[in-house]
């Protein structure tokens, strides 16, 4: 018999929805000791959070977080606003005993994420930062391939991660729809938008990184800001391009940009190794592309691995459709949760949790810093 956990939702844009519908999905699925029950949404408009907790199931509406944090009916509170206000929603909802799920990036830089980290650490609640990418299957299928060792000695790992949605200098910065272009309520721009996917994914397929330089660029200077109707210096990278040295002597090329006509999400990466090579594509995500050097001269090729088997060990794969059938990225969701509980039931967290995600967010801080001083810059030790 599964054990309801009420979860209180903070935020009602896209994430809110990814979560809303991961919760609705997850225990038809997966056979889970826990079960969420969509017990509130919290919004600053009384009227939007109506609107969003009639369509997902929500049971009742909050426009404080903090009287949300203070029910006793709530277990978990999900963090789905801007980065500016992970830090002290985050530590409250610890100081309270919650559960707490966040979005990503953890803190808007190293010491507020370390903050973060100690508040939870010192509480005990279970929590986990929601980096998706890493549950596509074909991107755990890969990091199950290295941990077999299949690649030998890693060379390179590449990455980058382009949209086009800013170009137009009408697009204004601030408030509900467009916090990620103002440096107040995001902190970076690409780097902790999109990068900072990449960099989660790359440690956890290719350990720490050492080292890096950056290169950044703000194309469009100013833009109208939504909250003071004043055309304002904007403050986020437009575009990032870093170098990088990993701890395990490979190095790292990243590459991260809004102003790449033609693609709205093109997520891919690729690792380089003495005997083979993998590489995966967001447009193609249940693809993960494969070569070995150490297969029969004449049939040697890169391979495409439809990620979908159940008798093959494809993660995830055996708790949704027949073989060949493929999911979509709204399953990335339901399997961190699952994830999620799992650990509740085990004991065991549930990774990236606060701290592991404090060490993207050091290499983002180093990142940012490199651009700034137009250095090497090492990134600092979590």
């Amino acid at each position: 018999m599964t054990k309801p956990l009420n979860v209180g939702m903070i935020g009602y844009g896209f994430m809110a929805k990814a979560h809303s519908n991961a919760y609705a999905q997850v225990n038809h699925f997966f056979d889970l000791s826990h079960r969420p029950v969509l017990k509130a949404i919290c919004a600053r408009s009384a009227d939007n959070a109506k609107v969003f907790a009639d369509r997902w199931g929500y049971e009742s509406v909050e426009t404080d977080w903090r009287k949300l944090i203070g029910r006793k009916d709530i277990d978990l509170v999900d963090i789905c606003v801007p980065n500016n206000l992970h830090a002290e929603i985050a530590t409250a909802a610890a100081q309270a005993g919650k559960m707490i799920l966040c979005e990503k990036p953890l803190a808007m830089n190293g010491p507020e994420g370390l903050k973060m980290v100690e508040a939870v650490e010192k509480a005990g609640v279970p929590n986990m930062v929601w980096y998706n990418y890493r549950r596509i299957p074909a991107v755990t299928l890969a990091r199950r391939i290295i941990e077999d060792g299949k690649l030998g000695r890693v060379f390179h790992y590449r990455a980058k991660f382009l949209q086009d949605w800013t170009i137009s200098p009408d697009v204004p910065q601030g408030g509900t729809a467009t916090w990620r272009l103002a440096v107040e309520q995001a902190g970076s721009g690409v780097t902790g938008d999109l990068l900072a996917h990449c960099i989660d994914t790359a440690l956890w397929l290719n350990g720490p990184l050492d080292t890096v330089n950056t290169m950044t660029e703000t194309f469009i200077k100013e833009r109208k800001h939504n909250l003071t109707g004043k055309v304002e210096k904007v403050g986020i990278d437009d575009a990032c391009t870093f170098m990088g040295r990993f701890a395990n002597g490979s190095l790292a090329t990243f590459e991260s940009t809004r102003y790449a006509r033609g693609h709205k999400a093109l997520y891919t990466l690729e690792v380089n190794g003495e005997h083979a090579s993998i590489a995966w594509d967001l447009h193609d995500l249940h693809r993960l592309q494969y070569f070995d050097h150490r297969d029969e001269g004449r049939l040697r090729g890169w391979r495409s691995i439809h990620v979908t088997d159940h008798g093959g060990g494809h993660p995830y794969m055996d708790k949704w459709w027949v073989p060949g059938l493929q999911i979509g990225y709204e399953a990335t969701f339901v399997h961190q949760l699952a994830d999620f509980f799992t650990g509740l039931k085990e004991s065991k967290p549930a990774m990236p949790d606060f701290r592991d995600a404090y060490q993207t967010q050091l290499v983002l801080d180093a990142v940012l810093q490199s651009a700034k001083d137009q250095k090497w810059v090492n990134v600092a030790k979590g």
